[in-house]
């Protein structure tokens, strides 16, 4: 049976949108090479940016807290806030904080969360700064971050009547806040609540009549290895 022939996409040209829905219809074929790309290239970005501050810090002696970096992982649960995925799903936080200043840091953020029932995944880069305080072992702290989200859709994570399968990136803004608590001289652990806004997210079947967006609240814990 003879089938029409799909049109070509230059760079920077838009998607083709699906007829019934609107929704961009791009395979996820070899995306997995480019997400590690683009996690590597962010990691060795923050590593970059951190390690030089940090290494002057531990040679300079001075009268105030010096600047101090931790790198850590985390276990996240969270309410995708998109409507197709019934209940909670899981996944890995990676984070770095640098601390500028006492009370004032910087931290970025990678995390990536699927629902195992159908495949559909969330995964976000995002940094911005860091305001905490310290009593004792407990740091308390709040956050501000912006980033990219990427959503995988997949058959099974839209309503029957779209055809839908794509791999799409949206901006996000980001707050939250948690705590840090020092186990041991060069070990944290880590409590945290994030609430995200991604920008333009489609609300179908009805998405023209329905604000665009994607609300995310993720809980998360973990620890850190301290510098």
């Amino acid at each position: 049976m003879p089938t029409a022939a799909l049109p070509k996409i230059s760079a920077g040209q838009p998607f083709p949108l699906s007829r019934t829905s609107g929704l961009p219809c791009r395979s996820t074929r070899g995306t997995s090479q480019g997400d590690l790309y683009v996690l590597t290239r962010f990691l060795l970005a923050t590593a970059l940016l951190c390690t030089p501050t940090a290494l002057f810090a531990q040679a300079a002696a001075t009268a105030t807290r010096p600047l101090s970096l931790q790198v850590g992982a985390g276990f996240s649960n969270a309410d995708s806030g998109y409507r197709y995925i019934p209940g909670r799903v899981n996944g890995t936080t990676i984070y770095a904080d640098l601390d500028l200043a006492r009370h004032l840091g910087v931290e970025g953020e990678f995390r990536y969360l699927k629902d195992g029932r159908t495949g559909a995944y969330e995964k976000t880069y995002e940094i911005g700064p860091r305001y905490s305080l310290h009593y004792n072992r407990f740091s308390p702290y709040a956050k501000g971050l912006y980033g990219r989200g990427v959503f995988n859709f997949t058959p099974d994570s839209v309503p029957s009547e779209f055809v839908v399968q794509a791999n799409l990136a949206y901006n996000l803004l980001a707050v939250g806040g948690g705590v840090d608590y020092r186990l041991l001289s060069h070990v944290n652990l880590r409590g945290e609540y994030e609430y995200q806004h991604w920008f333009g997210f489609p609300n179908f079947p009805d998405f023209i009549d329905v604000p665009k967006g994607l609300h995310p609240s993720i809980i998360t814990v973990g620890g850190a290895y301290h510098f």
